[in-house]
């Protein structure tokens, strides 16, 4: 994602961002070809937010809502997918964040051009493919 700019006025906690990674297990196929439903990347976003507000507020809040969602590419079972978090602005108990999910690894079956040797081969990708771009709302006591 990118940087987001300082303001001279602007809450030290903006630019804050919060990352996690998971391997997507062959449980969460959702749909034929082993692909996962969109709603997976939405709670990885959800914890990514909930740990953005324990760092910037010592409170676990609440995603009240999404602005925008863009499902740019599929996610498939044994995926390495990380998803980051970016505070973009403090309002008195609202805070807004960027949301990007990215995979960084993929399952040889999901590749193109490249055949399996086996059940298990899977390979690093050359660059993170971005899969969902999100903003969203939280709330904090």
């Amino acid at each position: 994602m990118s940087e987001v700019e300082q303001q001279p006025d602007a809450d030290p906690r903006v630019g804050t961002s919060v990352l996690h990674r998971r391997y997507v297990p062959r449980s969460e196929a959702h749909y034929a070809g082993k692909l996962v439903d969109g709603a997976y990347v939405l709670r990885l976003f959800g914890d990514v937010a909930t740990e953005m507000c324990i760092r910037t507020d010592g409170d676990e809040g609440q995603l009240v809502g999404f602005a925008d969602v863009d499902f740019l590419e599929p996610v498939h079972t044994g995926d390495v997918i990380e998803a980051e978090a970016i505070l973009l602005r403090v309002g008195n108990t609202s805070r807004e964040l960027a949301f990007e999910a990215r995979v960084l690894c993929r399952a040889a079956e999901h590749m193109d051009g490249r055949r399996p040797v086996s059940d298990s081969t899977s390979h690093l990708l050359e660059e993170p493919l971005v899969v969902v771009r999100a903003s969203g709302t939280v709330v904090v006591e």
